[in-house]
């Protein structure tokens, strides 16, 4: 009697912590849907890494890593951005804590846009929501001749001097969750900002020896998404 009730106490306990993860999650997800719906203003930034259009809705600040490997030069070897390697979760604060809202990764685009590039390449800057899954893929477009890119160090939106890139990104593609969620495709242009590290290392790859050799540098940024205007959408 005593093991049947045990258990019996057992799975409701189970229960009742997965129906509160669940309304918590479902909460959360309201109050990400409610910001969405507000505008949000983000830093002043140069004219080739602001959006040409829209409005941001969206910030997260970014934890994660960037991958390199050492790659053969006329003098020797150097450090080159692996282009599969970009890993980051975002974050924002609800209430008085932080909760995951976007994972950052490279995968293919599997629903192009029109202004997704012929051939696609094998892998894209992937984003892709915590809470319906839905996607937006994107790359730095070429602005006045170059790519949409200013170094760290830079300009107040770029502060941190030896830190990667900061970069304007616009989406070549966006996907539904598989639950016919759509948080993510609304997004058309992305800044990231505010880079701190990340940065190839100064030692470790110089000679043929070295060729071959991976490594992954931590780094932090806030990553700003925008969608289009009601009225350019309503156009």
């Amino acid at each position: 009697m005593s093991n049947t009730l045990s258990q019996q106490t057992g799975r409701s306990v189970r229960f009742r912590n997965k129906m509160v993860a669940a309304v918590a999650l479902l909460s959360a997800l309201g109050m990400i849907n409610h910001a969405a719906a507000q505008t949000i203003t983000p830093p002043t930034t140069p004219t080739d890494i602001t959006p040409q259009a829209g409005t941001a809705f969206l910030v997260g600040h970014a934890v994660g890593t960037q991958g390199y490997v050492c790659l053969p030069t006329a003098s020797g070897a150097s450090w080159t951005i692996n282009a599969a390697r970009p890993e980051a979760t975002l974050f924002t604060t609800l209430g008085q804590r932080d909760v995951q809202i976007i994972t950052h990764f490279l995968s293919p685009d599997t629903s192009p846009n029109d202004i997704a590039p012929k051939p696609l390449a094998f892998g894209n800057a992937t984003w892709q929501s915590s809470f319906d899954s839905s996607k937006v893929w994107a790359q730095v477009p070429i602005v006045n001749g170059k790519p949409a890119a200013i170094p760290a160090g830079s300009d107040p939106s770029c502060p941190n001097s030896g830190a990667i890139a900061c970069l304007l990104l616009q989406s070549i593609g966006s996907e539904d969750g598989p639950a016919g969620g759509n948080f993510m495709t609304q997004v058309t242009f992305v800044q990231r900002l505010n880079t701190k590290g990340g940065s190839a290392p100064l030692d470790g790859c110089s000679v043929a020896g070295d060729v071959g050799k991976q490594t992954l540098v931590p780094y932090t940024a806030d990553y700003w998404f925008f969608h289009e205007d009601k009225k350019e959408a309503g156009r």
